[in-house]
């Protein structure tokens, strides 16, 4: 009797899909705020509620997935996860000042859906997060899909998966994504030295140079 009270009142407490997009929205901003924000340290708070692996596997499709043998998904997830992970925290970057306005969440079944509205500058922007529950005792709410402005990630993915998939094959597609990655990560590293020698010189009263 004890043991299901206390397992109801766990699952009772579990945050809802709002209040993760709240949350994770808030711990981003705090993030990209930081003194010597950088792209590597915003994305491992993004991860903490954001399932990239999802993500990825969502936008190859099904058909596909069931194909791959057990390395292959490994290195796709692998792969998949380190270019998602640098391209939504550039982004949250950029978006650090943004203000939020949170509309309604809609669940149906193992699915929810929360609206916001972002507001950055004089632009109103529509994004809508998708959420999914995870199994398991504790079943949180993970985002695997952003739409902004009717424009979905996982769909805008796919299109271009099925693509390359055609044209390429599987280790073609793969190999596209590891070097859209490494390019990917070598601008943000680049771009996480600036900043952090941009701090050195105002620390010490003194400016960094423009890079030649």
């Amino acid at each position: 009797m004890i043991a299901s009270l206390l397992a109801a009142t766990l699952l009772a407490a579990a945050p809802g899909p709002l209040s993760v997009v709240k949350s994770g929205n808030a711990d981003v901003q705090k993030a990209a705020n930081a003194p010597g924000a950088t792209v590597e340290s915003l994305a491992t708070v993004v991860e903490k509620f954001v399932d990239f692996q999802e993500l990825a596997k969502r936008a190859l499709g099904d058909k596909t997935w069931a194909t791959l043998t057990p390395a292959q998904r490994k290195d796709f997830s692998e792969t998949m996860t380190g270019l998602l992970r640098a391209s939504y925290a550039q982004k949250a970057i950029g978006q650090a000042q943004a203000d939020v306005k949170y509309g309604e969440e809609s669940i149906k079944g193992t699915e929810a859906t929360v609206n916001t509205t972002l507001t950055l500058k004089k632009d109103q922007i529509p994004v809508d997060y998708r959420l999914y529950k995870t199994t398991g005792a504790k079943g949180d709410w993970r985002i695997y899909d952003v739409v902004t402005d009717e424009v979905s990630l996982v769909d805008t993915y796919k299109g271009q998966f099925q693509k390359l998939l055609s044209t390429k094959g599987f280790d073609g597609l793969l190999s596209t994504l590891k070097t859209k990655r490494a390019q990917l990560e070598k601008e943000n590293a680049a771009q996480s030295a600036k900043g952090a020698s941009g701090a050195a010189g105002s620390a010490t009263g003194g400016s960094a140079g423009p890079t030649k």
